[in-house]
């Protein structure tokens, strides 16, 4: 017979005897899915995928020993129907529930109908979610504790003496539904818009406002809690780079913590502790802080879950917190002291973002996923190294129902420098095929000195434009455009053709092996004309020119970028390209995908599109046109058509990847079309607007006149 929950005054749930775990649903996706399912296995215990249309095809339903389907692609129809979930768990027969992080994570009443169906809730009783989930709550709570709190601020009782204020929303986290406020006159819009954001993500429309620090540093402490009253304080992280509210690299330990050294960090664990304890806290949970320069802190939130970040703590401690919420949800209790800290453990998110365009999110399939010198996968690693936890590989499809995070990428190391160093080079290294990535401005940031000083704050990305700057230099992406020609004219002449479907590839070998002739190249008698490709690079175009003469491939001079005298071309193939580059040897890989090239070398990883040598008619964007950036869902249109629009007006809302995005117009002028409407899904490139600027009109007509 299972043993039965009883609850205490507290509110608290203890357990009346071991409740050993032997299947579980897990409520999430991507690689935090992956990551439970590693322990999982290593543990014998049994898994239980659910997963919605769009992720039917994805890593971590092919890893579960069980799948149920949630039909429907967005996750207000699939992950974040606690219903659906709790039916799934029962039909599959598991006995206990992880909820990952995000979603239903801290969720109050979806832990309680877990509990009330029987099941094992992995993570702290739905009273200690409840308190901490509200932020407003919290806070007050945490007064009475002595923590030190930030004044929370009720959104109408927001005056021009608060600014800024940050808004934010009341449940969850991530930067979802959190914006600054500098300007009075904005705060009611970016109030709706927050609110907006925050339902679509957890399902709570709650906003509060707080004073807004602009230059802070984000310190967070691990706690762990058990049934048994013990609380450890594992070890502090700083995630003090960030953009959108969203951390981008997180670390452990706390560069200002050692920094300012003295007794901050047990001032820290301190106040972690008594914030876990004031709510009985079972389970995995983090405690924020926002510190100052002189080693001063205020609690900020308490995360009810794990965090995206453990893997930090994890591989400067060698825990397995997964491990650990598993064996303390079936009443096991933790040892009296947690393990000591060693070594420097940086993470960073590799995202399908282009941060040189506001971090716009960026989707499509990914051809190629290799990072190279990886130790570890979903596991603590103590050892100097490279751990990836992914939720994307190879053949995989990033699309704009869910966050744009591809993995999470960690160097390990005994000091800092080291770790960023073994870092950067594994990311620089790394091959991905595929959308745009945030990877250069990753390695960039590692490499640089005022961030291995460790005294960059939350401003960092600001105050740096340089690390926006890709790694592949305008030489890098011209060669890279002469090796994907050469590429493409080896895939021609093996037999490939331009883009040729595998089936009728297929039947090409088959008739080649049986029939074999010469391979005939380009060679005239008479050799003078140039064979050229043209290729764009964001807004640069590119033209490679080639020749095949009789000692083969001649580069043409006039198409060699600045500051290189000669380039020579060892070996050519579909796939790998040898240039000799005033002399030295370097290798170029070449991946197609329709028509995106990717192209990597030593000198950077360069992104191509080929341009097609002949353009259909009315292909070419309409002057005025406003594109959707990106595939998405319209929320709003408050464009009509005849309406007077101003440069800098919100004409259109888009939320793609748990984001809203807002669409606004680029001229003065008069909206002569709106195609879209509210709740239509649309793709990229989509026409959402188009204003005809002042004066437009009569120039057209001056011309026809002409004509």
């Amino acid at each position: 017979m299972v043993a039965t929950d009883t609850t205490s005054n507290t509110g608290r749930r203890t357990p009346a005897a071991p409740r050993p775990i032997r299947s579980v649903l897990i409520a999430n996706r991507g690689e935090i899915a992956r990551r439970i399912i590693a322990t999982c296995r290593a543990q014998g215990i049994a898994t239980v995928a659910v997963c919605s249309d769009a992720d039917a095809r994805a890593p971590h339903v092919r890893e579960a020993d069980s799948v149920v389907r949630l039909p429907g692609d967005t996750p207000t129809e699939t992950y974040l129907r606690a219903d659906l979930v709790i039916a799934a768990a029962r039909r599959s027969g598991a006995d206990a529930v992880h909820p990952g992080y995000g979603f239903l994570s801290e969720n109050a009443e979806f832990a309680r109908a877990v509990q009330d169906a029987g099941l094992t809730w992995i993570g702290p009783s739905p009273e200690s979610i409840e308190v901490m989930g509200s932020k407003a709550r919290s806070k007050e709570l945490m007064h009475d504790a002595e923590v030190p709190v930030l004044e929370a601020l009720r959104p109408e009782d927001v005056t021009a003496d608060h600014l800024p204020v940050l808004v934010k929303a009341s449940a969850g986290g991530g930067g979802r539904g959190m914006r600054v406020v500098e300007d009075l006159d904005l705060l009611e819009e970016t109030i709706e818009s927050a609110a907006r954001e925050a339902a679509s993500a957890f399902g709570d429309p709650t906003i509060l406002c707080e004073r807004y620090l602009p230059r802070g540093h984000h310190v967070e402490v691990q706690v762990f809690g058990d049934h048994h009253g013990t609380v450890w304080a594992i070890g502090e992280r700083e995630c003090s780079l960030q953009r959108r509210h969203q951390k981008v690299v997180e670390e452990a330990p706390s560069p200002l913590v050692e920094r300012v050294g003295g007794d901050m960090r047990e001032r820290l664990f301190t106040a972690a502790r008594n914030a876990a304890a004031a709510v009985d806290y079972v389970g995995a949970g983090t405690v924020e802080f926002l510190a100052d320069e002189n080693g001063e802190f205020y609690f900020l939130e308490m995360n009810t879950r794990l965090q995206v970040e453990h893997p930090v703590t994890e591989c400067t401690t060698g825990l397995d917190l997964v491990d650990l919420q598993l064996r303390v949800a079936s009443g096991e209790p933790l040892p009296e002291a947690p393990p000591a800290s060693h070594g420097h453990a940086i993470e960073v998110r590799l995202y399908a973002e282009d941060p040189d365009a506001g971090w716009q999110p960026q989707s499509g399939p990914v051809h190629t996923f290799d990072v190279p010198r990886v130790r570890a996968r979903f596991e603590p690693l103590t050892a100097p190294g490279i751990r990836v936890d992914a939720g994307v590989e190879a053949g995989s499809v990033i699309g704009t129902d869910y966050d744009p995070m591809i993995a999470k990428v960690i160097g390990v190391a005994p000091d800092r420098r080291r770790a960023s160093a073994l870092l950067a080079a594994a990311l620089a290294d790394t091959r991905f095929d595929g959308p745009t990535t945030n990877r250069d401005l990753l390695v960039r940031t590692l490499r640089d000195e005022e961030f291995l000083t460790g005294v960059t704050d939350t401003q960092y990305f600001g105050d740096h434009p340089e690390v926006f700057a890709p790694l592949a230099d305008d030489s890098a992406v011209a060669l890279s455009a002469l090796a994907a020609a050469l590429a493409q004219a080896e895939a021609v002449l093996d037999g490939a053709g331009e883009h040729r479907e595998p089936g009728r590839q297929a039947l090409h070998d088959a008739t080649l092996a049986a029939n074999p002739r010469p391979r005939i190249r380009g060679w005239r008698l008479f050799q003078d004309q140039w064979r050229i490709r043209e290729f764009t690079h964001g807004e640069q175009t590119i033209t490679a020119s080639y020749r095949w003469e009789r000692t083969g491939y001649t580069v043409d001079p006039t198409c060699l970028p600045v500051g290189i005298e000669t380039v020579s071309v060892g070996d050519a193939g579909p796939d790998v390209v040898v240039l000799e580059v005033d002399g030295v040897a370097q290798r170029f890989t070449v991946t197609r995908g329709g028509e995106d090239v990717f192209v990597g070398s030593p000198r950077g990883h360069v992104a191509l599109r080929e341009e097609p040598r002949f353009v259909e008619p009315g292909a070419a964007k309409a002057p005025g046109s406003l594109l959707s950036p990106m595939p998405g869902t319209v929320l709003r249109v408050a464009a009509t058509v005849g309406a007077e629009v101003a440069e800098g007006d919100p004409l259109v809302w888009i939320e793609a990847m748990k984001m809203e995005h807002t669409i606004r117009a680029d001229r003065d002028g008069v909206v002569t079309e709106c195609p879209v409407t509210a709740g239509e899904r649309i793709d990229a490139g989509v026409t959402l607007v188009v204003i005809e600027a002042n004066g437009d009109g009569e120039t057209d007509e001056a011309q026809e006149a002409v004509a």
